[in-house]
C-alpha cells in the first residue's frame, strides 16, 4: 500500500488486486447484500488464479471459521473484507486452505488463503469474489475503481480515503443513561457470516442508538459487520444485545428480528434494511460497436487460432413446480422423459467417434439416466405428491450432495455431469425439445459456460473456436474440444457478453486473446496464417504413419502418452509408434478399493492388443501428492509432494506393487510391455523395487526379457544417472516434475505458470547429464514430459542424446515432420548453444530464430 495525500479527504491509500481475473462492479453480483453495498463499497473479481493475497499492508482482524473470507485492517484503520465466491460459507471450509491467522500482520502480496477453484465452482452460486471496504462508524470513500476489465494480482483496483471524524459515541455522550439489554437465540442457519452480518450492521446504522452484540466474553459494535463476523456465533448460540440512546428499544427490536427469524432470512435479504445511500450503479454492459477493435483476455485451454463469426450460445433455464397431478400420471411423465433422454444420448454416442472422449463422457451421462437409485428416489418423491420435474431435480441434487460430501475432488467433478443430465431430463419433462442450433460458417462459440450436452448437439465441423466467460481447463467440454482440436479459451470474464452475434473475431489461444472487430488487414493476415497452418497440419498427418528418422537416417521413436484404452485409436491415427507412457492411475482412481491383479492384467492385455504389437511402457502406480487415493490410507503430510508418492507408495505398500508387477508380466506376447518406476530419487529405491520384481518373476516362472526402467523426475536422479543406469534398463525423463523440483515451483500454481518452463537451461543441463550417464551403460533415454510434444524442443532433446519421445497424440505429426528435416549434427549444434544460455526465454528465442516456420 502506498499512501498519498488527498486534497480534502485525508490520507489516501491504494488497494491492490488480491486475485488475478476480471474486475466487476459490485452492482453486477447475483447477491442483493453485496450488490446493494450493504456491507460496503469496492470491486468484485472473477478469479483465474487460486491464491488470495494481501491487497496491502495490514493486520488480519478476522478469519472466518469456513476459511472462505477474512478481513484486513489497513494502516489507516479501514477494514477490507475479502470474500472468495458467493455462498461459499456453506462449504464449511472444504476447498480452502488458510495461510494466516487473526492478529497476524501481513505485507502486500503475502498469501492469505489458497482455494481449489475447480472443486468449489460447481458447488456455489458464483466464484465472483468481493473486495470491499466495510461500512461502520468510521467510513471511507472508495474511488478510482478499475472494473470492467482484466486485472493482475498486485495491480491497483481502487483507492480509499477516510471521511470526516466519527461522531461521539452515545456511551461517551450520555453515560448517565442506562443500557437496554436483551438475550437472543441466533436462528440464522449459517451463522454470522458476511451476508447476515452486513444486514444486521446496516440495520444498526439506521438508528441513532449505539448498539453492540456480545458472545462468549467478546463484545462487537453492531454497526460493524467485521466485528460481528469476528464473534463466530453459530445457529443455536445465545448472544446478548445492548443499546444506548433514544431509540434503543426500536434498534434492539430490528436486530433481534433479524437474528431470531432464521426461516425468513432470505426474505429479509430482499427487504434491504436501511442502509447508507449507495452510489449510482453503473449502467449495464452494452454490446461492442463495430469499427473499433476490442481485445479480451482469457486462459488458454486448447491451443490454436481461429478466425470466424461470433455466435453467442445461452443455456435456457427449466423451471418446475413442486407439486404435480396424480402420481401415476407424473410417474409416466418422468419415465417418458427418461426414455427420450436415453434415446438422445444413445444417438449422440453413435455419432461420436468410437473410444473418443465425447463417447466416453456421453456414456457416463447415459449411465446416470439409467441409474436405478436416481430413478427410485424420484419415483418415491412422486408417490409423496411431488411433480415429475421436482422429483427428478431433488434426486439429482441429493446425489450431488453425496458426491461433494466424499471430499474427493474427482468425485466432486462428477457433479457437472449430474447437472447436465438433470437439465436434459427436465427439458424432456417440460415437453420443450431443444431447438436445433444453426451455426454460421466458421462459428466461434461464446458462452458463459458450456454443458457437454450442448456441445455434443452441435456439428463439430462447424465450430472454429470456443470462448467461455467462466469454465476451467479441465472441464469436460474442454476435454471434448481438445479431442477435436478446437481452439478454446476459458475465464474470459463477463466482457465476453458484450461481443455481439455476427461480429468478426480472432481467437488466439496461444496468446490467450479474443479480438472482436479486428482491423481488416489483421483479419486477412491471420486468416491466411490459419489456412496455411491447417494445410501444413494435413500434410504432416498424411506422413505421420511412417517411422521417424532424421535426415541422416538416425532412428528416433515417437510414441504417445496414454491415459487408458480410449486414447489408442487417436494415437495410432496420429502416427504413434507405441506407448511411451501408460498412466496406470486410471485403473486406481474413482474406486473404493484397489483393482485386483486380474482386472489390471485384463486391461493391460487389451491395451497391448490395441497397440497391435507396438511397445507398451507401463508406469507403475504414481499416487500421492496431487493424486491421492482414499483407500491407501496414506499418513497425513505437511508437504505431500516431498513425501510418500511415486515408487515410495509401492515400497510402503508392497502388496500393491507386487500385484501390478504380476499383472504386467502376464501380458502376452512377453516382452511387449516394459515397466517404468516413477519418482526414483535414491539408488536403494530402484534396488528394493528390482528385488521385489525379481521375486515376482521367479514366482511366475517368467524367463522372457522384460525391461525395468525408471523415470528421471528429480535432480538427484539426473545427478546420479551414471550410477542408476547400472541398475535400470532405460530412463524416461518426466520433464514436468523435473522442472517443478529443480526450479522449486509448484506445477499447479497459476502464478508461476509462465516461469515453470521445461526449456530452462538448468533443466536442459540435467537432461544432458542423464543422457551422458545412460551412455556409459548403453541405456536408451526417452522423454515423456510436456516438452516432448513441442517440435522445436523435441529437436533440442534429440541433440542432447534422447532417442525416444512420448508426446500427446495431436503433437506427433508435427514433431515427426520437423525431425525428418534435421540431422543429428543439426540438433546437437542447437542443443549445445541452448545449454550455454541463461534463461528459458533466451532458449525460446534461439529456437524461434533457428526454426521460424515451426
Amino acid at each position: 500500500m502506498s499512501p498519498d495525500i488527498g486534497a480534502q479527504s485525508g490520507p489516501r491509500e491504494t488497494v491492490m488486486a488480491p486475485l488475478a481475473g476480471w474486475a466487476t462492479p459490485l452492482a453486477e453480483l447475483p447477491d442483493p447484500v453485496f450488490a446493494g453495498l450493504v456491507l460496503g463499497d469496492g470491486v468484485a473479481i472473477d478469479p483465474v488464479d487460486q491464491i488470495l493475497r494481501a491487497p496491502c499492508d495490514g493486520t488480519i482482524t478476522m478469519l472466518h471459521r469456513a476459511h472462505h473470507a477474512l478481513t484486513l485492517r489497513t494502516t489507516a484503520g479501514a477494514d477490507i473484507l475479502m470474500h472468495i465466491g458467493l455462498d461459499t460459507v456453506e462449504l464449511n471450509g472444504a476447498g480452502f486452505t488458510p495461510h494466516v491467522a487473526a492478529g497476524q500482520q501481513v505485507r502486500q502480496g503475502d498469501a492469505l488463503i489458497s482455494f481449489d477453484a475447480a472443486s468449489i465452482a460447481g458447488r456455489v452460486k458464483s466464484l465472483l469474489s468481493p473486495v470491499i471496504v466495510t461500512a461502520g462508524d468510521r467510513t471511507f470513500t472508495v474511488a478510482d475503481r478499475r472494473q470492467g476489465r482484466e486485472v493482475k494480482t498486485g495491480e491497483a483496483i481502487f483507492t480509499i480515503a477516510p471521511d470526516s471524524a466519527a461522531p461521539e459515541s452515545a456511551w461517551t455522550a450520555a453515560p448517565q443513561t442506562a443500557e437496554t439489554t436483551r438475550d437472543v437465540v441466533l436462528r440464522i442457519p449459517t451463522g454470522l457470516h458476511a451476508r447476515p452480518a452486513g444486514l444486521i450492521s446496516a440495520a444498526a446504522r439506521g438508528f441513532q442508538a449505539e448498539t453492540a452484540m456480545a458472545f462468549r466474553g467478546t463484545r462487537a459494535n453492531a454497526r460493524s459487520s467485521v466485528s460481528l463476523m469476528g464473534l463466530g456465533a453459530q445457529a443455536g448460540d445465545t448472544v446478548t444485545l445492548t443499546a444506548l440512546g433514544a431509540d434503543a428499544e426500536a434498534a434492539l427490536d430490528a436486530i433481534a428480528a433479524l437474528l431470531a427469524e432464521g426461516h425468513g432470512f432470505e426474505a429479509a435479504e430482499q427487504a434491504s434494511p436501511p442502509a447508507p445511500a449507495a452510489p449510482k450503479a453503473e449502467p449495464p454492459a452494452v454490446p461492442f460497436a463495430p469499427g473499433t477493435e476490442q481485445v479480451l483476455s482469457g486462459v488458454a485451454a486448447v491451443p490454436g487460432r481461429a478466425v470466424g463469426t461470433a455466435f453467442p450460445l445461452h443455456t435456457e433455464r427449466v423451471d418446475v413446480a413442486e407439486y404435480g397431478g396424480e402420481p401415476a400420471a407424473e410417474h409416466d411423465t418422468l419415465h417418458r422423459a427418461l426414455a427420450a433422454a436415453q434415446a438422445a444420448l444413445q444417438a449422440e454416442i453413435g455419432r461420436a467417434p468410437a473410444g473418443s472422449p465425447q463417447a466416453e463422457i456421453l456414456g457416463a451421462h447415459l449411465a446416470f439416466v439409467e441409474d436405478p437409485d436416481l430413478i427410485g428416489a424420484a419415483d418415491a418423491a412422486i408417490a409423496a405428491g411431488k411433480s415429475a420435474g421436482f422429483a427428478w431435480s431433488g434426486a439429482i441434487d441429493r446425489q450431488i450432495d453425496i458426491l461433494r460430501g466424499l471430499g474427493i475432488d474427482r468425485m466432486a467433478e462428477r457433479t457437472d455431469d449430474l447437472r447436465d443430465v438433470g437439465r436434459r431430463v427436465l427439458q424432456a419433462v417440460s415437453g420443450k425439445a431443444q431447438e436445433a442450433v444453426v451455426l454460421p460458417p466458421r462459428a466461434v462459440l461464446l458462452a458463459d459456460d458450456l454443458l457437454p450436452s450442448q456441445f455434443a448437439a452441435l456439428p463439430a465441423d462447424g465450430i472454429a473456436g470456443i470462448a467461455l466467460a467462466r469454465g476451467g481447463r479441465t472441464s469436460h467440454v474442454v476435454i471434448m474440444a481438445a479431442s477435436l482440436g478446437i481452439p478454446t479459451l476459458v475465464a474470459v470474464g463477463p466482457g465476453l457478453a458484450r461481443v455481439p452475434e455476427g461480429a468478426p473475431v480472432i481467437l488466439d489461444a496461444e496468446a490467450g486473446t479474443l479480438r472482436a472487430f479486428p482491423e481488416a488487414e489483421t483479419l486477412a493476415r491471420t486468416e491466411a496464417s490459419v489456412t496455411a497452418a491447417r494445410e501444413r497440419a494435413a500434410t504432416q498427418l498424411r506422413a505421420a504413419a511412417a517411422d521417424c528418422r532424421l535426415a541422416d537416417g538416425a532412428r528416433i521413436e515417437v510414441a504417445a502418452n496414454l491415459g487408458g484404452e480410449a486414447d489408442i485409436p487417436e494415437a495410432l491415427a496420429r502416427g504413434a509408434e507405441g506407448c511411451g507412457l501408460l498412466r496406470s492411475e486410471f485403473l486406481f482412481l474413482d474406486r473404493v478399493t484397489a483393482p485386483s491383479e486380474d482386472v489390471q492384467s485384463a486391461t493391460y492385455q487389451r491395451i497391448a492388443e490395441g497397440l497391435q504389437g507396438r511397445p507398451l511402457i507401463i508406469r507403475t502406480l504414481d499416487a500421492g501428492a496431487d493424486k491421492p487415493l482414499p483407500y491407501l490410507d496414506l499418513p497425513p503430510e505437511e508437504n505431500p509432494a516431498l513425501g510418500l508418492r511415486g515408487v515410495r507408495v509401492g515400497l510402503w505398500r508392497p502388496d500393491l506393487l507386487r500385484a501390478q508387477f504380476r499383472a504386467i508380466l502376464r501380458v502376452q506376447p512377453a516382452g511387449q510391455c516394459r515397466i517404468m518406476l516413477p519418482m526414483i530419487a535414491l539408488l536403494e529405491e530402484i534396488r528394493a523395487a528390482r528385488a521385489l520384481f525379481d521375486e515376482v518373476r521367479a514366482e511366475l516362472g517368467h524367463t522372457g526379457p522384460v525391461q525395468l526402467g525408471i523415470m528421471v523426475e528429480v535432480p538427484s536422479a539426473a545427478l546420479m544417472a551414471a550410477t542408476l543406469a547400472a541398475e535400470a534398463d532405460f530412463f524416461s525423463i518426466g520433464s514436468n516434475d523435473l522442472t517443478q523440483y529443480t526450479l522449486a515451483m509448484d506445477r499447479g500454481n497459476p502464478l508461476l505458470a509462465r516461469q515453470m518452463d521445461g526449456l530452462h537451461p538448468a533443466i536442459l543441463r540435467l537432461i544432458a547429464m542423464t543422457c551422458d550417464g545412460a551412455r556409459r551403460h548403453k541405456r536408451w533415454v526417452g522423454v515423456c514430459g510436456g516438452i516432448a510434444s513441442l517440435p522445436r524442443a523435441a529437436a533440442v532433446l534429440v541433440g542432447l542424446g534422447v532417442t525416444e519421445l512420448s508426446a500427446t497424440a495431436s503433437a506427433i505429426p508435427a514433431v515427426k515432420a520437423l525431425l525428418r528435416t534435421l540431422s543429428t549434427q543439426d540438433c546437437a549444434r542447437v542443443a549445445r548453444r541452448a545449454l550455454e544460455l541463461d534463461s528459458a526465454e533466451a532458449v525460446h528465442h534461439l529456437l524461434a530464430q533457428t526454426w521460424p516456420d515451426v
